[in-house]
């Protein structure tokens, strides 16, 4: 972890329940509090379940977040979900640019930016992915194609916006797998002296999250290395218990 910061754990349920499932996850989120006092905790439901998980989690213990948001203010785009209805429904936070995004729907760096740039005028928190596929990492491309994922998709007023930057190698999201420890330190290192340079006395202490498979098994020892701020996670994330041993292995 960074010094001095304080680390986000961020539940990323991508498009699985009803609202049913919605309110039982957030409520059983809110019941185990206490087991982890010593991170922040932001849930990321899908968009027609953000006001019932903000209502079942009783609106202030634990941050709401969007899995998207587009980058206009308003209008004739049907289908899309503005960064201020976002604001308006109660989040704080909007997840950007992730893998699944950027490959089922074709975003770019340019467009992930503009997003950004779109959630901080609605004074929302973005949380930015980035990430390599298992061709680019076997290449020995990992680490060039990420930091040019993070100067292209992060607008100037990023990081005084306190943005948030989430790692995950797109061959390790939902796969089982992930890097090893090294690996992880590697990048993270590489993704901080890019928000350094980019952002000269705010980079320092931006949030770096990893994500790809994070689980109660390996929590402790991902959330242990350097420059590992917190986790964004995908399908622990939809289990409570799971959810709350990983936040709670910011204490370990």
């Amino acid at each position: 972890m960074t010094p001095g910061v304080r680390p986000l754990i961020a539940g990323n349920w991508k498009m699985n329940g009803t609202l049913r499932d919605a309110a039982a996850l957030a409520e059983g989120v809110r019941a185990g509090l206490d087991r982890a006092p010593n991170a922040d905790l932001l849930i990321c439901p899908p968009f027609l379940h953000l006001h019932v998980a903000a209502a079942s989690m009783g609106w202030k213990p634990v941050a709401i977040g969007g899995q998207d948001c587009s980058a206009e203010a308003n209008g004739a785009h049907t289908g899309d979900v503005s960064a201020a209805m976002l604001a308006d429904a109660g989040c704080g936070f909007v997840i950007l640019g992730h893998s699944e995004r950027r490959a089922d729907h074709g975003e770019t760096d340019a467009q992930v930016q503009a997003k950004a740039r779109a959630a901080i005028e609605a004074g929302l928190i973005p949380v930015v992915c980035v990430g390599e596929t298992e061709a680019q990492r076997d290449a020995g491309e990992a680490e060039p194609v990420v930091a040019a994922q993070i100067a292209g998709s992060l607008p100037p007023d990023f990081a005084r916006a306190k943005g948030v930057v989430a790692y995950e190698p797109v061959w390790a999201i939902g796969t089982g797998r992930t890097p090893t420890e090294a690996d992880i330190s590697a990048m993270h290192g590489r993704m901080r002296a890019e928000l350094v340079a980019l952002f000269p006395g705010q980079g320092e202490t931006t949030r770096l999250l990893y994500g790809g498979s994070v689980k109660p098994s390996n929590a402790v020892s991902i959330l242990a290395l350097p420059n590992v701020d917190g986790a964004l996670v995908g399908g622990a994330s939809l289990k409570a218990d799971d959810f709350l041993a990983i936040a709670a292995a910011v204490s370990a």
